[in-house]
């Protein structure tokens, strides 16, 4: 691992003017400086998955090409909507193709999310969908704070759907200097769990960072204790 973190940025929207697109656009702005944020190939081209297509023809080359991204980051945020309760279809069916592969791509991968929605939950019950999913992939899942920003038509630009919403950008952030102490940063607490949690799981040839060590401890990212930031109305 370097030492300017490779995360990958997946959002589960493929609408034109989704609010988790704008989201993942204002993220590289709010990030620390020792995390590069990666947009990730469009999950909008994978056909639907099927068996019959795999055994006859193996993984279309946007499942490949999403797999060897993955890899390749030193973890994965997704930013996606909630449908119905649950995941959107398209990003259900491109972890679908993914873990059928030999060498599924979120084993042992650090990955966190962040969602938005217009209604006031800001996509809570759709994230829990989702890590049961990692959970079963046996990625190595962030877990707290949650972010979950709500009453999103509030909180962006209406024509250029940019993030206009200061507390919200203020939770985001690294900016520990603020006069307003509000716990630590999802973004930099992200970042910090994304660091250390590989290497101290024993996994090999991954660097830790001694102050993810020391503030985490041995198990670092697994013992948040932080509560959930819904950022609403």
């Amino acid at each position: 691992m370097a030492d300017q973190l490779n995360v990958l940025v997946i959002c589960g929207s493929l609408r034109k003017g989704s609010y988790n697109a704008a989201l993942t656009r204002a993220l590289p702005a709010l990030a620390p400086p020792e995390m590069k944020l990666v947009m990730a190939p469009t999950i909008g081209t994978f056909p639907l998955y099927n068996a019959d297509v795999q055994d006859a023809s193996g993984f279309p080359a946007p499942t490949e090409d999403l797999a060897a991204a993955i890899r390749a980051a030193d973890g994965v945020l997704f930013v996606t909507p909630e449908y119905n309760w649950s995941m959107p279809g398209a990003l259900k069916n491109a972890i679908d193709w993914l873990s059928r592969m030999k060498e599924q791509p979120f084993k042992d991968k650090p990955v966190a999310i962040q969602s938005c929605s217009q209604g006031p939950l800001g996509g809570a019950r759709m994230q829990y969908h989702w890590r049961m999913s990692m959970t079963f992939l046996n990625a190595f899942i962030f877990g707290t704070p949650e972010v979950f920003v709500g009453s999103a038509a509030s909180k962006f630009e209406k024509d250029s759907l940019e993030l206009k919403d200061q507390p919200t950008k203020d939770t985001i952030k690294t900016d520990r200097s603020s006069p307003r102490k509000r716990g630590p940063s999802a973004v930099s607490t992200v970042a910090e769990f994304l660091i250390s949690i590989p290497a101290c799981a024993g996994m090999s040839g991954v660097k830790c960072y001694p102050a993810a060590c020391a503030r985490f401890g041995k198990s670092c990212g697994r013992n948040f204790g932080w509560p959930a930031m819904v950022l609403g109305a």
